[in-house]
């Protein structure tokens, strides 16, 4: 069926008054990315935390880039003793990879007493004192350590010592160890 030019015309101008385009440049390309590539999070950081002091947290804000994820009780000695390699590590990596440190089993206060005494307060601590974090990622005791390369995938689960430690963010960070 032949559609008359009349008709044809009318469509056009219909569809442009209504705000519809025609123009090719409207299309993505083909094999052009998804606008929504940038913003998309990897499934191992999203969720969210309330800090120590109260405020919202998005772990979405560490995609991107790769990320530690610091699980620790605010009365284990051996997080107390790895608490100036994280302090370390963040000021000297803190520009190449997100650090989150995630205090459970214990109180907000008490987390945010370790946090001053410990001089670890440069990096984000987020209160989990339920655990709803900690069983999100099989955490079964504390000090361990999560690492998310910048594809979101979780590259390392469990505990290191402080050389390890400084071995792995050297390694997910792309720098020489």
């Amino acid at each position: 069926m032949r559609v008359p030019t009349l008709v044809l015309a009318m469509i056009v101008a219909l569809a442009a008054a209504a705000g519809c385009s025609t123009a090719k440049t409207a299309l993505p390309k083909a094999g052009a990315p998804a606008p929504s590539a940038a913003a998309s999070v990897p499934q191992a950081l999203a969720f969210t935390g309330t800090t120590l002091g109260g405020v919202a947290f998005d772990a979405a804000s560490l995609a991107g880039k790769p990320a530690l994820l610091w699980f620790w009780a605010p009365w284990c000695a051996t997080c107390a003793s790895e608490a100036q390699s994280v302090a370390d590590l963040h000021e000297e990596y803190g520009d190449r990879l997100g650090m989150l440190g995630i205090g459970g089993l214990g109180t907000t206060e008490a987390m945010q007493e370790f946090v001053d005494e410990m001089q670890v307060g440069a990096v984000t601590h987020l209160s989990d004192p339920a655990g709803k974090i900690w069983q999100r990622f099989g955490i079964a005791q504390q000090s361990w350590y999560v690492f998310v390369d910048p594809d979101g995938t979780i590259v390392h689960r469990g505990y290191l010592d402080d050389l390890q430690l400084t071995a792995k963010v050297r390694e997910i960070t792309g720098l020489p160890g």
